[in-house]
């Protein structure tokens, strides 16, 4: 998969980049001339108000063996269902198991999960798409005759600072 960080600013050469090229929320309430900034002081560790990531704990229940591993992806509504930005595996333990997702910002998401049995990095389908492996989404949002809507599965995540605990969420595979 893709990992869609962002702008890495800090491999462009030193030189005045204009201001608008970050987003207004990692310079909030700063007063910045519209002309330019020097590429020195675009890294988001120093400027005041940078968003802070952390990590996301994933409990995935009902994973029916310890074959594979289970993969989770973190998705913004532009990317549910598609190439997510953030995504972390584990391998499969029979009931339960806990994935990690690394370094999630703070916003609204949906989690999608599926117990890659085979580790072949996809959703074995057979007829007409049913998933062979286990699927789920968070907030255990229903599959129906197609997968969830992002509105049923979103959830908010709050990165909060060391040393306090990472947020938790848990939802549930389903074998069809």
């Amino acid at each position: 998969m893709k990992k869609k960080r962002g702008i890495v600013l800090a491999a462009l050469p030193a030189m005045a980049l204009p201001a608008t090229v970050l987003p207004a929320t990692v310079l909030p309430a700063m007063a910045l001339p519209a002309t330019v900034l020097p590429a020195t002081v675009l890294p988001a560790t120093v400027l005041p108000g940078a968003v802070r990531a952390a990590d996301l704990v994933v409990a995935v229940t009902g994973v029916r063996n310890d074959k594979g591993n289970v993969h989770v992806d973190i998705c913004t509504k532009e990317t549910f269902l598609k190439d997510c930005a953030w995504s972390g595996d584990a391998p499969a333990r029979a009931g339960t198991t806990i994935v990690t997702v690394r370094n999630l910002p703070p916003g609204r998401y949906a989690a999608q999960a599926f117990h890659d049995e085979n580790r072949n990095g996809k959703v074995d389908r057979g007829l007409f798409g049913i998933p062979k492996e286990g699927v789920g989404f968070s907030n255990d949002a229903k599959i129906r005759m197609a997968p969830p809507k992002f509105a049923e599965a979103m959830f908010d995540f709050a990165a909060a600072p060391p040393p306090a605990a990472p947020q938790r969420i848990t939802f549930s595979l389903r074998y069809f």
